[in-house]
């Protein structure tokens, strides 16, 4: 089997990248790929790097690297490089580009002065091929917390290296009286995230001035920092959520239930 050539992001790679692989696939992806395009575009002084796989000129994967200290996506902590996204394509898993990566981003963090890496793994049954924590842990990665799926793991380069710390939400609501309020955290880092970003913020519109939007954006650290919530829709209060991107009906369904409750508290 031919050799994997890893290499940081090129022009020619950011339709691949900033699309998640999605190409020509909707107009949709295409103009969160537009945006998500600027954001890495904004973070590549503050050391965002993006390692693109692949083999025999084909493009069969990539990996986000970036300083935990702008991440918005978590965890949380100092001087270690964060790897928030590695996919592969699934007839490539398993053939050598993520390991390939891996061993990039170990040298992107040891050429930027980083004292370890640090990710978030998963163990979800509806999507094991997502960020495995088995994968990291397999390639030197230690597990340092873990809740639910979701587990923190990190691989020290340095013997002063700090561990990572999970995220531990803290969101409290603040109704306003005659009003249906939708609050949204999101973030650019991710295309799913900032599709349904976009789409919260289009159904909430259709109600005019009956829906307050309150917007909580990770992209600015110090909010992840004060919420720790990278992605979540609350309604009133109450959490709303699909795994993939929130469909327009279900955004629309849940904004107009929480109205009619409203209107006959106030009859």
């Amino acid at each position: 089997m031919s050799s994997i050539e890893v290499r940081d992001m090129r022009p020619s790679d950011e339709y691949f990248v900033s699309t998640c692989t999605h190409e020509n696939e909707s107009e949709e992806i295409d103009a969160s790929a537009c945006r998500r395009l600027v954001w890495l575009r904004s973070l590549e002084s503050d050391g965002l790097r993006v390692k693109v796989a692949l083999r025999e000129g084909k493009r069969v994967g990539f990996l986000y690297a970036m300083p935990i200290e702008v991440s918005p996506w978590g965890p949380l902590g100092e001087d270690l490089l964060v790897l928030p996204c590695l996919y592969v394509h699934n007839d490539e898993q398993k053939q050598g580009a993520g390991s390939a990566l891996m061993a990039a981003a170990e040298k992107e963090a040891l050429c930027q002065g980083r004292k370890g890496l640090a990710t978030n793994g998963y163990e979800w049954e509806g999507a094991p091929w997502f960020m495995p924590t088995a994968f990291f842990t397999a390639h030197g990665f230690d597990v340092v917390e873990q809740r639910g799926p979701m587990s923190v793991v990190w691989k020290p380069l340095e013997p002063d290296a700090k561990p990572p710390r999970i995220l531990v939400p803290d969101y409290q609501f603040e109704p306003v009286p005659g009003k249906v309020v939708v609050d949204l955290f999101w973030q650019s880092f991710c295309l799913t995230c900032d599709e349904e970003a976009a789409r919260v913020k289009e159904v909430a519109a259709e109600f005019g001035d009956r829906v307050i939007l309150r917007e909580y954006c990770g992209d600015d650290h110090g909010i992840l920092l004060k919420h720790q919530i990278p992605r979540a829709i609350y309604v009133q209060g109450n959490e709303i959520g699909w795994g993939y991107e929130a469909p327009r009906d279900g955004i629309r369904d849940a904004i107009q239930a929480a109205l009619e409750r409203c209107d006959t508290r106030e009859a």
